[in-house]
């Protein structure tokens, strides 16, 4: 087990070298520039596998081999952890001594694991990638049934200290690791190795410690619905003033009077668009900037005022509580603003609701959108 978890983790590291940035092309909307990033789904998952199982005992390994089936559903929650569901089984052997007696029985387990992707844990989220590493613990049930031959051998011999009849149940733990080897979105090859550890009757034999089977398993893994999704991003940018400046009429002579030159009229404008997270009006901190971008410009142009205006997505909500929520976004900023000592009568607060949609992104809709000018 310890070379296995040295292997798994020289692997994980390989994989991390190899792990893509979630970047895609920015684009330029409405003066905001936006980088697009992939972004993790929860989602369902089914696993279907089948393979070898080995019972711990006194005979040469090959001799305790046995089929082995497994069908799992799960969800993961976020990339590194999800839960699933599942239903094992079919055969397992065991062996007495002397004379040398090999016996089967039949058995059927369910489950529940906790997974962990290590890949994702330590490489960061990445649904392109090829390789993903997994650890789980669990719990199970297990059903042990049809111990006919370990019957016979105990007539015989009359040495099977456990013996049992008919059926016999057992609480199990397990663990194990696994290796999604993707294909494409929905699908991925499925390797697994797992441990499961019972009470000391499940091979009718006396050893005085917990009797273990080993199961090696090849399948494949189920993607239910998509796994990511592709959002943009607003990044920050730098602060912009606009100048325009009126034509300066020359002196005009007029009777020997010469007229003073008109004083140009300076426009200064900035315009900052602070996001939100669904059904939220709190500003973000990674949003925070944009607030002193624009407190730094107001305090610099003494003479401007500043236009807040709230909006919401039109996917979510229905319309007056969306109306409501744009309201909440677009005071949070104005209070933010007002908080650091600039006077109220320079701020207006609007709020458009879903009414309006200034984004063709819909979760870019979330949004306060601000412009100071004079």
């Amino acid at each position: 087990m310890k070379i296995l978890r040295s292997l798994l983790i020289g692997a994980t590291a390989l994989c991390c070298l190899g792990a893509s940035a979630q970047v895609a092309e920015n684009a330029q909307v409405n003066n905001t520039k936006f980088e697009e990033k992939i972004e993790f789904r929860p989602h369902f998952f089914v696993q279907v596998q089948g393979g070898a199982a080995y019972t711990l005992g006194e005979n040469t390994f090959g001799k305790l081999i046995s089929p082995a089936a497994a069908v799992n559903v799960g969800y993961k929650f976020i990339p590194a952890f999800g839960l699933r569901l599942g239903a094992s089984g079919w055969q397992a052997k065991g062996s007495w001594v002397a004379p040398r007696m090999d016996y089967s029985y039949n058995y059927v387990q369910g489950n529940l694991d906790a997974m962990l992707s290590l890949t994702n844990l330590f490489c960061g989220f990445n649904p392109k990638r090829t390789l993903d590493f997994y650890a789980f613990v669990g719990a199970g049930f297990n059903h042990a049934f049809n111990n006919d031959e370990a019957v016979k051998v105990g007539a015989a011999t009359n040495g099977l200290e456990y013996l049992w009849n008919d059926s016999k149940n057992f609480v199990t733990g397990r663990g194990g690791l696994g290796l999604n080897i993707r294909l494409s979105d929905i699908v991925a090859v499925n390797v697994e190795v797992n441990a499961n550890g019972m009470s000391d009757h499940f091979n009718s034999k006396k050893a005085g410690n917990p009797d273990w089977q080993f199961n090696g398993l090849v399948g494949f893994t189920f993607n239910l619905g998509k796994s990511y999704k592709k959002v943009q991003i607003p990044v920050e940018e730098e602060i912009v003033e606009e100048i325009v400046a009126q034509p300066v009429q020359e002196p005009v002579k007029v009777e020997e009077k010469v007229e003073k030159p008109q004083v140009v009229e300076q426009k200064v404008t900035i315009q900052r668009d602070v996001f939100f997270t669904i059904n939220s009006a709190k500003i973000r901190e990674s949003e925070q900037v944009k607030i002193d971008e624009l407190v730094s410009f107001l305090n610099a142009h003494p003479a401007t005022k500043i236009v807040i205006t709230g909006y919401a997505d039109r996917q979510t909500g229905n319309t007056n509580y969306n109306m409501e929520i744009s309201q909440k976004r677009a005071q949070a900023v104005a209070d933010a603003i007002i908080s650091t000592g600039i006077s109220s009568d320079r701020v207006t607060v609007e709020a458009r609701g879903d009414l309006d949609q200034p984004f063709a992104e819909q979760e870019l809709n979330r949004v306060a959108i601000c412009i100071a000018e004079k």
